[in-house]
């Protein structure tokens, strides 16, 4: 094997039609051969520039001949060696969904070294307008917001691991910009809607401790199906959220890991919620705290929750909200009880309290501006006392 040229080791030479050309090495194939990156320019001049320019840019690289990948070639690989194992099906199903319709038509024919951070903020804006498969109603076909950031996010993720892998040298979608986050006000049953709920769900045996555990915890609809009598400490009144049960795909229902790393968590119940399911547990005849009614050896069918849910809101005369709005029920209700972000966080699972505070803002506001009144009215009353001394 012939020894290794440095990067930036350039050739320069005037071609047949009147341009200059010339290339520096940027890494090398797996039997030791160069692999060059090629400039071209209208003089010597210019050349010199933007080979000084290049070798700037890759300077100590050394990459390998993957490089040469185009992006849709690279993204397959990374889904399949790199976040399979990492990731929960329904997860990798969607990273598939969107490197197969919004990545791969787009710009998924791109050589993975040739990707400027020009081109895929292009790319971003031209799916921001034309990114929709289907057109809506309306006729248009523009993709939301959280979409574009969603494959920010893949794209982002897939270009960092090319740049361990030595097919890069930066990741070009550093620099560009994306829709920032615009969270709806979420669907919640006020103090009124939530009596009259809770009064509801009295009347049903069946489900009553289900969705009195759900709307006194948050869990997310997998995790309370999920639930084990071996996850439950009635010394302590604690709980562990460990799995999440998913679809149904094939006749088999998905038992796998909680949403995220921090989704694997242990909560403090309230005292009465520890106490429903000390009862519960006196005539459990499942290792499920909340068994399939008819196949008690499998645990409660989401859906049949999400079912049953609507049945019990149409019964109540409430709005027909989706489960996952149970969950911004109890999170609303506790951070304006005075439960601070941070706990909350914990409690639901979040990656952050930061992240829990952008999705409540709603609530935080209102607390922030009854804040200012109490200290307004605090200060008012020493402010107040000190003039009249």
């Amino acid at each position: 094997m012939g020894k290794r040229r440095p990067s930036g080791d350039g050739m320069v030479r005037k071609r047949d039609d009147g341009r200059w050309e010339g290339r520096i090495v940027v890494g090398h194939k797996n039997n030791g051969e160069p692999i060059y990156k090629y400039v071209l320019a209208k003089s010597q001049a210019e050349l010199t520039q933007k080979l000084h320019d290049k070798i700037e840019i890759y300077r100590d690289a050394d990459l390998s001949e993957d490089c040469n990948m185009t992006l849709s070639e690279w993204l397959d690989k990374w889904i399949n060696d790199f976040m399979i194992p990492t990731l929960r099906p329904n997860t990798i199903y969607g990273y598939k969904m969107i490197i197969k319709c919004q990545i791969k038509p787009f710009i998924g024919d791109r050589p993975l070294s040739a990707l400027t951070t020009n081109e895929i903020q292009k790319f971003y804006n031209t799916i921001k307008k034309n990114g929709r498969v289907h057109k809506d109603r309306n006729g248009s076909k523009e993709l939301a917001d959280s979409m574009i950031r969603k494959t920010h996010l893949i794209l982002h993720e897939a270009l960092d691991m090319a740049v361990k892998q030595r097919m890069l040298v930066s990741n070009p979608t550093n620099g560009t910009t994306v829709p920032k986050n615009n969270y709806k006000e979420k669907q919640i049953l006020n103090d009124e809607q939530l009596e009259k709920f809770m009064e509801t769900i009295k009347s049903d045996k069946k489900w009553y401790d289900f969705f009195y555990t759900e709307i006194t915890t948050g869990l997310r609809k997998g995790e309370i199906c999920g639930l084990r009598w071996e996850d439950f400490d009635e010394r302590e009144g604690r709980l562990k959220i460990r799995r999440s049960v998913g679809k149904i795909k094939s006749g088999v229902m998905e038992i796998g890991e909680t949403k995220t790393k921090t989704g694997m968590r242990e909560i403090l119940l309230p005292p009465s919620t520890a106490e429903l399911l000390v009862r519960r547990k006196e005539k459990a005849v499942s290792e499920w705290i909340f068994p399939n009614f008819c196949k008690p050896e499998e645990p409660i069918n989401p859906q049949s929750a999400y079912t049953h849910l609507k049945i019990l809101l149409k019964q109540a005369g409430l709005p027909l909200i989706g489960f996952h709005n149970l969950r911004h029920t109890f999170s609303t209700h506790a951070i304006a009880g005075g439960v601070d972000a941070k706990t909350l966080s914990g409690i639901l699972g979040h990656t952050n309290a930061s992240f829990t505070l952008d999705t409540y803002t709603h609530v935080t506001t209102d607390m922030q501006k009854n804040a200012a009144k109490i200290v307004g009215n605090f200060m008012d009353e020493i402010i107040g006392g000190v003039g009249n001394g």
